[in-house]
């Protein structure tokens, strides 16, 4: 069933655990998510990034979205994940996505909260909740060399008066994670999360979810992160499963892409601890 993060989320913080957020870019991603919730009877935020139109169209990803949602009784968000184009994410709130991020990390503070704000009170008009990031996580390729990489820590009082004046729904915060894949371990700074957490009544989002371990997502999921996205471990783990296997033909290379995705989402719907 299709719904909004917002029951979750309280559900998640009281209860201190997080959501999967998969990345979807096509209908057997979509399928394998929705199978894997269907048969743990679990919740999950089926996301479509901006930045993956190329690979399928936005008007595609909500028809997809939609179609599986309203296919099974677990509980599916369906999540416009990194959202840059503010008309973009009004066609998004249009298409029938029940969850909108808003990305204007990269922007200067005040610069972030002008963009952040417009997009709440249009969405928040037609009761979609927002998701939007303060600090900035950067891309794993360059994260063992700190004078490249361009994460950015969510400063504590930045996050209170983000919040503050834009009234977003949910938060997404740096703490050392990155998207994409790492070169070496993560290390991320719980103190820093304990911190935002203690200041925060709304929910916290981690974006760099994939290979970041699962001591550590664990660990934020019961400290205070209440969603996580995923999305480069899903690809690599139908890669593998691919490799692994060695099919012969198109159609078997499909079964074992799917299978390998859906191993990864299973193992870390675990690691999150989901309810």
């Amino acid at each position: 069933m299709l719904v909004s993060s917002s029951e979750l989320f309280k559900k998640a913080q009281k209860e201190n655990f997080a959501v999967p957020a998969p990345n979807f870019i096509d209908l057997d991603s979509a399928r394998s998510y929705i199978e894997v919730a269907t048969e743990k009877n679990l919740p999950i935020i089926l996301a479509f990034a901006e930045a993956h139109t190329a690979l399928l169209p936005l008007e595609e990803a909500a028809l997809i979205g939609k179609y599986f949602a309203n296919k099974v009784p677990v509980p599916v968000v369906l999540h416009l994940d990194h959202g840059m184009n503010k008309d973009f994410i009004k066609q998004a709130i249009s298409l029938g996505f029940t969850s909108v991020m808003i990305d204007a990390s990269s922007d200067p503070f005040e610069k972030n909260v002008e963009k952040t704000k417009e997009i709440v009170d249009y969405a928040h008009a037609r009761n979609i909740v927002v998701e939007a990031e303060i600090g900035h996580v950067g891309s794993g390729e360059n994260y063992e060399n700190h004078d490249l990489t361009d994460s950015i820590y969510t400063e504590v009082k930045d996050a209170v008066a983000f919040v503050e004046q834009t009234r977003v729904d949910s938060l997404a915060v740096s703490i050392g994670t990155a998207h994409g894949a790492y070169k070496g371990r993560p290390k991320l700074s719980f103190e820093r999360l304990n911190e935002i957490r203690n200041s925060l009544d709304i929910p916290l989002v981690l974006h760099g979810g994939s290979s970041t371990g699962d001591q550590n997502l664990n660990k934020c999921a019961r400290e205070g992160i209440t969603k996580i996205n995923i999305f480069t471990d899903l690809m690599n783990g139908g890669f593998e499963e691919i490799i692994k296997n060695k099919p012969n033909d198109y159609f078997a290379l499909k079964k074992y892409s799917n299978e390998g995705m859906k191993k990864i989402l299973s193992h870390y719907y675990e690691v999150f601890g989901t309810k």
